[in-house]
């Protein structure tokens, strides 16, 4: 059956609505993953382009939203988290280099947490991976990437902590 922004829209509703936790996080990033091998969703949701962050999609009941990104180019991002919430990142074309980091000295009024990077993995076509709350990470893109990514709030709206990478 093929996959609608609706259809998964409503599938991660249904999970989430009966378990908003790390199992049901677990539980969307396989449906994005299906997502991520249906070539006529990929391309209804990429054919007129996309900026670098579009929501496609908002539940006005769990507020968790599904956004499209589109990268043109190289691009690198520092690390950051997701505040009090969560993302799930899907790469749909291109590769992502992604590095995850652990806090080695908290924030200060003065300064941002300092961090440490712990691994450094590639995203490629079809891989999930879900960041669950506290999750601190960066992305690099060397060239064109599109990903599908779920946030369990829309991102616009939150707070989050700032880091900066230990010397």
């Amino acid at each position: 059956m093929p996959i609608t922004l609706e259809s998964l829209a409503s599938s991660c509703h249904d999970v989430l609505a009966a378990n908003n936790n790390p199992a049901g996080r677990t539980q969307v990033a396989a449906l994005v993953a299906q997502a991520l091998r249906d070539a006529d969703f990929l391309r209804t949701t990429f054919e007129a382009g996309v900026p670098e962050r579009k929501v496609i999609y908002e539940d006005p009941q769990l507020g968790f939203c599904i956004l499209a990104h589109e990268y043109k180019g190289a691009k690198e991002g520092g690390p950051h988290d997701h505040g009090p919430s969560w993302a799930i990142y899907g790469q749909a074309e291109g590769e992502t280099m992604m590095s995850d980091y652990a806090v080695v000295a908290p924030a200060t009024a003065e300064q941002p947490a300092t961090v440490k990077k712990e691994r450094t993995y590639a995203m490629r076509p079809g891989d999930v991976h879900v960041y669950n709350e506290g999750a601190i990470h960066a992305p690099s893109r060397s060239g064109p990437t599109r990903l599908i990514r779920v946030e369990g709030v829309n991102m616009e709206t939150v707070r989050r902590g700032s880091y900066r990478v230990a010397a």
